[in-house]
């Protein structure tokens, strides 16, 4: 049965995955031709993954949700044995200097992407099973102890970006879940010195930390890809250049179709396009965290949580990579959840909502 509060989560669901399908097809053109002499290779590939990942949807959709509550701590040691297996030698795949991907056949697998899915999962279950202790130093470090483990392996990649994700996913959470604002004020200031001094050890960071505050000073330097984002978002004024008619994305503005995709809606969609983007996830996220209160009122403490997390997980990736885009934060890896190329973001994110569109199913069955 279709209801308000399906609609809030279904409808900015399917309009971000079309608009997702549609933006790839247009961004990749020019850098598929010149990589495989073809212009729809992203653009095939993304419609697979979109066909595993609706299929993904619907298998998480069919589980139980408390099926995860007993199975968190091997979804979590799965997450952190695929983290270690990119380590070892043959396995893990090295791109652009970042050990991030384990390729099997013609797939390529992320596990940094995985652990968030994981560490959505474990969160909720540690709180709904430890409530009682969170606020105490034992029950409150404990997930902290987790925390690090996964930040330390998925920053020896590295990649600060999803480090910092997933720092402030579990901090969220936490806080949600009746953490003191004390406990929750400290967690934000030992992230941000760990951040901070990340940034400041490697060179490269600081050098893109930097460039960031003024990016056309170092045009064709560090600050080349925010310079052309910027440069197409502003062609795009307020109605855009039309599909298919951006420039930068014509081998000028590095991975159109993953981190930088927003710019190339901007520039083409203009202004309006973007607001219309941003409306839809703000949608999207809205639906989900009724759906966490509604769970919560109903006594279902670990879909509350759960939904929480998916919706507070989407919120930040959305957040970091539009922040990027416009030159509000420095550039880090992140893509745009359900519109960017990459076929493990996109399934895992995927089955993310199937597990939220089966806590409002379940929602309804309690009367």
């Amino acid at each position: 049965m279709i209801n308000r509060e399906n609609l809030l989560i279904t409808l900015p669901y399917f309009c971000l995955l079309f608009i997702g399908l549609v933006m790839v097809a247009s961004s990749s053109v020019y850098v598929s031709e010149d990589i495989y002499g073809t212009p729809f290779h992203f653009a095939s590939r993304q419609v697979i993954f979109l066909i595993i990942g609706i299929f993904a949807t619907i298998i998480a959709l069919s589980i139980p949700s408390n099926l995860f509550l007993t199975l968190d701590w091997l979804i979590l040691i799965g997450s952190l044995l695929l983290l270690i297996a990119l380590f070892f030698p043959g396995v893990g795949t090295e791109v652009n200097g970042s050990l991030r991907w384990i390729r099997i056949g013609p797939i390529n697998i992320q596990p940094s992407e995985v652990s968030k899915l994981a560490l959505v999962i474990y969160i909720s279950g540690y709180c709904v099973r430890r409530l009682s202790e969170i606020n105490t130093s034992l029950g409150f470090f404990r997930p902290l102890i987790v925390l690090a483990l996964f930040g330390l392996l998925i920053m020896s990649q590295p990649d600060l970006g999803s480090t910092l994700v997933i720092g402030a996913l579990v901090i969220a959470v936490l806080f949600f879940a009746g953490i003191s604002f004390f406990q929750f004020s400290l967690l934000i200031l030992l992230m941000g010195g760990l951040a901070a001094i990340a940034v400041y050890l490697e060179p490269y960071r600081y050098i893109r930390f930097i460039s960031f505050t003024e990016p056309f000073d170092h045009f064709y330097g560090p600050g080349w890809q925010l310079s052309n984002a910027l440069l197409g978002i502003g062609r795009g004024e307020w109605l855009g250049v039309g599909l298919g008619n951006g420039l930068q994305k014509n081998l000028y503005l590095p991975e159109p179709h993953t981190d930088f995709i927003f710019a190339v809606i901007v520039e083409e969609f203009g202004l309006v396009g973007g607001l219309m983007v941003i409306s839809l996830f703000a949608l999207l996220i809205f639906g989900i965290i009724q759906t966490s209160i509604k769970a919560l009122e109903l006594g279902k403490l670990f879909q509350g949580l759960l939904a929480f997390g998916a919706g507070i997980l989407i919120a930040i990736q959305v957040v970091f990579n539009i922040g990027v885009n416009l030159g509000i934060l420095p550039t880090k890896g992140l893509t745009l959840p359900f519109i960017s190329y990459g076929g493990t973001s996109l399934i895992l994110f995927m089955f993310l909502m199937g597990m939220v569109l089966r806590i409002n199913f379940e929602n309804k069955m309690i009367k």
